[in-house]
């Protein structure tokens, strides 16, 4: 195979392990925003389930219940950012940045406590992070060719095949079934949804929760795939990253999921480009996919619309 393919499948690999996390964390944001609820402290949520985890991979052994329980850790913070914007009828962004102080000092702490005041997790052995799917299919056709390209390009972890799944299944509950019809709904008119039945508090907490348990499989993807531990700029950045892909894809998964793709192939490339040796300073390859994030912001944020409802407090008439 000649080395501008070998290029490309390596570019490609990256790219698809970068965006899962973001898929997942940017599915989150979909659910929350189309209830009404705006969720920036993806981030902090993400961070929770980083640590969480490694934490659980790293003393228990078993990935799969270390990812659970990733997604689990950002639901607990998440129910903080519930209570406060729905039963209080908190500013949404306020509640939100207050979870992104929270989310990365409480995984710091959360670090240094399970691992002898270390701020960097012990790694994780390799047969206890999650399994990499389609590992020897394409290696039965030889070592060169388009059989090598298949390999490097789809040989990835499961919690990557598991994001593109969950892309279908949120798109199938947000559009093809009543309880997407009420998220959508409530996320439009509350007011118009309760009076029609709809418990409007209950979809919002719903959504919210999603949300915090995607954005933590997404932050434990990372802890458990990309990397092999938890670190303090694990989490950095991959959230609003997310958020901006929630915004550009329109609050539609199947969007979102292209936004990171877009914003994941960003991300490989800073990493192939720095791979290579090219010789071009460090913080401006780790700048690619955070100026591409504002670039698209900037060009495609005036056309989308959210949600009628989404980030203004609701307040039942009693």
């Amino acid at each position: 195979m000649n080395s501008s393919l070998l290029s490309l499948a390596s570019i490609l690999s990256i790219t698809l392990l970068y965006s899962a996390p973001l898929i997942y964390t940017a599915l989150g944001g979909v659910l929350s925003e189309n209830a009404g609820v705006v969720n920036i402290g993806l981030e902090g949520m993400m961070a929770i389930g980083a640590v969480v985890g490694s934490i659980v991979g790293y003393y228990v052994g078993n990935p799969w219940l270390a990812f659970l329980c990733g997604g689990l850790g950002g639901m607990l913070i998440a129910l903080l950012h519930a209570i406060a914007t729905i039963n209080f009828a908190a500013d949404h962004v306020v509640s939100g940045i207050a979870i992104n102080l929270i989310g990365p000092g409480l995984a710091l702490f959360l670090c240094r406590l399970f691992f002898d005041g270390a701020a960097i997790s012990k790694s994780i052995d390799y047969e206890n992070k999650l399994p990499v799917l389609f590992g020897k299919v394409f290696k039965s056709g030889g070592g060169n060719g388009i059989m090598r390209f298949f390999d490097i390009v789809f040989s990835q972890y499961a919690s990557v095949y598991l994001a593109f799944v969950l892309v279908f299944i949120v798109y199938f509950i947000l559009y093809k079934t009543r309880l997407g019809l009420r998220i959508r709904a409530v996320g439009e008119y509350p007011k118009a949804a309760e009076t029609l039945g709809v418990d409007a508090y209950k979809i919002k907490y719903i959504c919210v929760l999603a949300s915090g348990f995607l954005a933590g499989l997404g932050g434990a993807s990372m802890s458990l795939a990309v990397v092999s531990n938890y670190r303090e700029t694990l989490i950095s950045g991959q959230g609003f990253i997310a958020l901006a892909a929630v915004i550009f894809g329109g609050w539609k998964p199947q969007g979102a999921m292209l936004a990171c793709l877009l914003f994941g192939f960003a991300q490989g490339l800073s990493v192939f480009l720095g791979s290579i040796g090219i010789k071009i300073d460090t913080n401006l390859l780790s700048m690619i996919p955070y100026a591409i994030t504002l670039i698209v912001l900037i060009v495609f944020v005036k056309g989308s619309r959210a949600p009628s409802a989404d980030g203004l407090p609701y307040e039942r008439n009693n």
